[in-house]
C-alpha cells in the first residue's frame, strides 16, 4: 500500500582543515529515490512494493472503460447483485482485465472478466464462496450499488476497484483511486447515502508501515 516518503537531512559538517561537507539523507519504507542516489540498493519488500505500484498506475492508465462501466457491462451480461470490481492481470496472462464478482438471485457467484478497452465480456465463471450471507446482510437495506460507489469515488481519481467492506463495524463500499502522477488512495462510500470518505484506517496502517 501507499507509504508516506519521509527525507530527514542531516546538515552538512564542515571539516576542519579540509573544508569538505558531508550529508546525509534517510529515508522511509518507500524513499527509494534518495537510497538510490546515495548509492544504497532497495530491499527486497521496497522494490516489490514501488513495482506493483507501478504496475498499478500502469493498469489505471490502459484501462479506456471506468469501473462503473465495466460493472454495468458485467450486469447486461449476467444479472444479479454486483460486490466487487478490480483492474488485474489475466490469470496466467499478463493482459489487464476488468473482474467482476456477481452475485446471482440463486446465491451463484460468477467472475465476469471485461475487457478495459471496449466494455466486452470476454466470459464468465462460476466462483465457490463462503460469505454468501455476510454480503447479504451487509447489503439489506442498502441504496448504493457497486456501480454507484464506482461513479461517486471517480471524483477522486481514477477507480481501479471496488469492493464490499462486509466485516468492519460500519459496512461501506471501498474503493481505491490512483491519480495521474500515481498516488494511491482509499476511500469508503457509505452505503445508503452515497458519501465519500477518506478510509482513515487505511492511512494509520500506512503510519504503522513507515515506522517499522
Amino acid at each position: 500500500m501507499k507509504r508516506n516518503i519521509v527525507i530527514a537531512a542531516v546538515t552538512a559538517a564542515a571539516l576542519i582543515g579540509g573544508g569538505t561537507a558531508t550529508a546525509l539523507a534517510t529515508t522511509g519504507d518507500d524513499g527509494g529515490s534518495a537510497r538510490q542516489a546515495a548509492g544504497t540498493p532497495l530491499s527486497k519488500d521496497a522494490q516489490d512494493d514501488r513495482d506493483d505500484r507501478d504496475d498499478d498506475t500502469a493498469r489505471a492508465a490502459s484501462a479506456d472503460v471506468t469501473a462503473s462501466e465495466a460493472i454495468a457491462s458485467a450486469l447486461k451480461h449476467t444479472s444479479g447483485t454486483v460486490v466487487s470490481a478490480e483492474l488485474d492481470d489475466e490469470d496466467d496472462s499478463d493482459k489487464v482485465i476488468w473482474k467482476v464478482d456477481v452475485l446471482s438471485g440463486d446465491n451463484t457467484w460468477h467472475s465476469v472478466s471485461v475487457d478495459p478497452s471496449n466494455g466486452k465480456v470476454l466470459g464468465s465463471q462460476t466462483d465457490d464462496e463462503d460469505d454468501t450471507a455476510h454480503v447479504r446482510a451487509a447489503l439489506k437495506g442498502s441504496s448504493v450499488t457497486a456501480e454507484q460507489a464506482a461513479k461517486a469515488a471517480a471524483g477522486k481519481g481514477v477507480v481501479t476497484s471496488v469492493d464490499l467492506d462486509e466485516d468492519g463495524k460500519d459496512k461501506s463500499w471501498e474503493a481505491e483511486t490512483r491519480t495521474s502522477g500515481g498516488a494511491e488512495q482509499d476511500w469508503k462510500v457509505d452505503l445508503t447515502s452515497g458519501k465519500v470518505t477518506a478510509d482513515r484506517s487505511d492511512a494509520q496502517d500506512d503510519d504503522t508501515d513507515d515506522q517499522d
